[in-house]
């Protein structure tokens, strides 16, 4: 038989609601949950933004129960609570959809009355004890969506990006140890997919590694924008509400309890509606993914074949390819970093929409920037993680098949160009492609140089421009 579900009442401006009794929650999350069926996707998938939100809320009551605005009781149930949140407990009970109107009130309304409720039972109190420990009254005390949520926001992106700045560090180390396993490989570099000039595969997958560590710098850098934060500015910037002393001393409390180098905007009302920072990580994000995006391609098409393609390099087997083809082995890692990069990519554009959005003192679109740049982040870090560890730490080199491959292209005559030039080694090229004759084979044939100076010319030194350390390996 199924259990008959009790429920309480509360109240809010529109009048009673039942709430079930056995949640956290409370009437204004109610009421959002009825208005925002959009994605199916609470506010718990991302559990840096419940962190950041609980850790708001505590520095808020640390600071207004040192300002003597708080209750010493109230605050040290609702600093408990928060503590919980934090550690991991409740987070099933932050349920509103990511996707909502309001500018997120309908996230901070959450947040309030999951502490609250949790703080009454602190107490000895039953949830829905409001006169006890109030969502809006003590929990949101001194404070307003339009400084909680973007400084929570702020916060869980501050998280978010250390671990992709990792994790990118981590990728960059997985290509410099195959630099230097592939040092003296000798291969075609290619142009337009068209054979180039020679190089190694080591600096190939060199500069992979610089590449990759330029976007980790980058994270870096946009990290001290994200540490800007407006709370304290409450509605619109103008601190309306709060002790004179609250902005700074919150700000304190918050450093203290989220360990990041957190700085109180110098203009709170240009501070509580501009979104330039978002916007500017979003950029960073996207030039992130685009130049792994380019990555992958270029080790699918290295890796192409076994026979038919250019079969340079081999990627780790992680799964079989094909229901119908025996023995097909696909790139299956590059093709999910390539999928992520397509999402950042399309997130891009709609942090950048939404931030445009903006009207006069404040941007009601911060939900849609928040969910599309927590999955954009975090969504990058998986894939970077995944790329190193299940991709490039495995991947093998097809020696002789590259080598051969050098030996066979025309593009060696560009080596010739100084010692033949232009005109003869264009000749040469196209007798080449004609006859299917190797350069080196045309040119010790039509004695057009002696063999010490062809060798010292087609030296994998001379070709691929090796520094000193880099011919002693």
């Amino acid at each position: 038989m199924t259990p008959v579900q009790s429920f309480r009442t509360e109240h809010d401006l529109l009048g009673d609601l039942e709430v079930p009794a056995d949640v956290y929650y409370g009437v204004h999350t109610a009421r959002a949950l009825l208005n925002f069926p959009i994605s199916g996707m609470p506010i718990s998938r991302h559990p840096d933004l419940v962190v950041a939100l609980a850790s708001v809320k505590q520095a808020a009551a640390e600071a207004n129960r040192q300002l003597g605005q708080l209750d010493s009781t109230i605050a040290g149930a609702i600093i408990t609570a928060c503590t919980e949140i934090r550690d991991g407990a409740l987070r099933e009970q932050f349920v509103v959809d990511q996707i909502q109107g309001g500018a997120g009130t309908s996230t901070n309304m959450n947040a309030n009355e999951v502490i609250a409720n949790r703080a009454c039972e602190l107490l000895g109190h039953q949830r829905g004890s409001y006169d006890v420990v109030h969502p809006l009254e003590h929990v949101n005390l001194g404070q307003s969506t339009n400084d909680v949520y973007p400084t929570a926001l702020k916060i869980a992106l501050g998280t978010a990006t250390r671990t992709l700045e990792q994790a990118l560090r981590r990728l960059a180390d997985h290509c410099s140890t195959k630099s230097l396993e592939f040092a003296d490989m000798l291969k075609l570099g290619r142009t337009q997919l068209q054979d180039a000039v020679p190089m190694t595969l080591g600096q190939e997958f060199g500069a992979f590694a610089v590449t990759i560590l330029e976007d980790a710098d980058r994270l870096g850098e946009v990290s001290a924008l994200i540490a800007e934060i407006n709370l304290g500015g409450t509605a619109i910037g103008t601190g309306l509400n709060t002790h004179p002393e609250y902005a700074a001393l919150v700000c304190d409390h918050l450093r203290a309890v989220t360990g990041l180098p957190l700085t109180t905007a110098g203009n709170l009302v240009e501070a509580t509606s501009d979104v330039g920072a978002f916007v500017q990580l979003s950029g960073v994000a996207k030039r992130s993914a685009v130049k792994l995006s380019k990555i992958c391609n270029d080790l699918r098409l290295l890796s192409s074949g076994p026979r038919a393609g250019f079969g340079e390099i081999n990627l780790p087997p992680v799964q079989a390819g094909s229901s119908i083809m025996p023995g097909k082995v696909n790139p299956v890692i590059p093709e999910v970093v390539n999928q992520v990069a397509f999402e950042v990519i399309g997130n891009d554009l709609t942090v950048t929409m939404a931030a445009e959005a903006g009207q006069l003192q404040l941007n009601a679109f911060e939900p849609i920037i928040a969910r599309a740049l927590l999955s954009s982040i975090n969504h990058l870090a998986a894939a970077v993680n995944v790329l190193g560890e299940r991709c490039i730490e495995g991947i093998t080199a097809n020696t002789d098949h590259m080598r051969d491959a050098v030996l066979r292209s025309a593009s060696l005559a560009t080596a010739l160009n100084p010692v033949l030039g232009y005109e003869a080694a264009t000749a040469l090229v196209a007798e080449a492609i004609a006859t299917g004759e190797s350069i080196p084979e045309m040119v010790l044939r039509c004695a057009l140089v002696d063999e010490a100076v062809l060798a010292r010319v087609l030296s994998p030194e001379n070709l691929c421009g090796l520094s000193g350390s880099e011919r002693a390996r």
